[in-house]
């Protein structure tokens, strides 16, 4: 079997699952605005959780998945506890005290601290392409991040959240990559988010009082963020993450932006302007240079053996 063929196609299957997830991502800011007013940043993250466990979870029946090896399990609690829990409850807090343009940008931290933490601790390396493409990726992000800002009216507080949870989001990544190696990406998400969802538990009374009050467009609003930015986009993206390193798949989240300015304009009527267009531009393009391979340098020409010279008959001496 040709072996470069075979990791070509794993690549673009890879890819593949990645666009799902940061479309799923994408439109998950949009759905947040429909919940927030209803649901407290605790409350909203354990309806998202629960109904992300119970989909999963089903899903995991079905196909019979099974329990993870012991060996999967610390992955699994770092992920599920840093990014399931601590950074949606923060993400959710923090944007309470910064606009959305702020809190863009400074969750947008969470890529580089994967690209960094993933090349000490996971021997990734540190390959110039894609911190090339992170710098022009989140130099789109602040600049979509700016010309989103209300002016600037943001908390010391609702700040520190954000970067909390860009901190959680990455350390959540870094861990959940080397569970991998020991089980299915199905079973990595499940019980990631559980965990996460058990995390929440704390805040079900108040996610108990407020389903009583929402409207029935909010609530499904959460239902439709546990099911598909959670259980669908956090599978695609697992199996994604198995099968290329965690620098390159943090660097994909940069198109959320770009993607959550596009979706904002179909669905809201949000029309960007061209300082918006322009940032979401270059996260585009920081992502596909990210994504590009770096010039080897040229194998150095085989040494042609020289033929040993053949031995010259000698006559014994008396």
């Amino acid at each position: 079997m040709d072996q470069s063929n075979t990791t070509a196609g794993i690549d673009r299957r890879a890819l593949l699952a990645a666009s799902v997830t940061v479309v799923l991502w994408a439109s998950a800011f949009v759905s947040i605005r429909g919940s927030a007013d209803w649901f407290g940043p605790g409350a909203l993250a354990l309806g998202r959780l629960l109904a992300g466990s119970v989909a999963l979870g089903l899903i995991l029946l079905i196909r019979r998945g099974g329990f993870p090896p012991r060996a999967a399990w610390p992955g699994i609690l770092g992920s599920g506890i840093l990014w399931f829990g601590v950074y949606m409850v923060a993400l959710n807090w923090g944007e309470h005290g910064v606009d959305a343009g702020t809190a863009a940008m400074v969750v947008n931290v969470g890529p580089m601290v994967i690209a960094l933490l993933g090349g000490w601790l996971l021997k990734e390396g540190f390959p110039p392409m894609l911190l090339a493409g992170m710098a022009v990726s989140f130099a789109g992000a602040v600049v979509v991040g700016i010309s989103q800002s209300d002016g600037g009216a943001s908390s010391l507080v609702g700040v520190l959240l954000c970067l909390l949870a860009a901190v959680a989001y990455g350390g959540g990544v870094v861990s959940q990559k080397p569970a991998l190696k020991h089980a299915s990406p199905l079973q990595v998400t499940t019980f990631g988010c559980i965990v996460g969802a058990i995390m929440c538990l704390p805040f079900s009374g108040q996610l108990v009082s407020q389903v009583s009050k929402a409207p029935l467009s909010a609530t499904l609003n959460m239902l439709y963020l546990g099911i598909f930015p959670t259980a669908v986009a956090f599978s695609t993206w697992a199996y994604a993450l198995a099968r290329t390193t965690a620098g390159k798949m943090g660097a994909t989240t940069y198109a959320v932006p770009a993607l959550v300015v596009l979706i904002s304009w179909i669905a809201l009527g949000e029309v960007p302007g061209l300082m918006t267009l322009f940032g979401g531009a270059l996260c585009l393009g920081g992502v596909a240079v990210s994504r590009m391979r770096g010039k080897r340098r040229a194998a150095a020409p085989a040494a042609v053996p020289v033929p040993e010279a053949a031995p010259v008959p000698t006559t014994p001496v008396d």
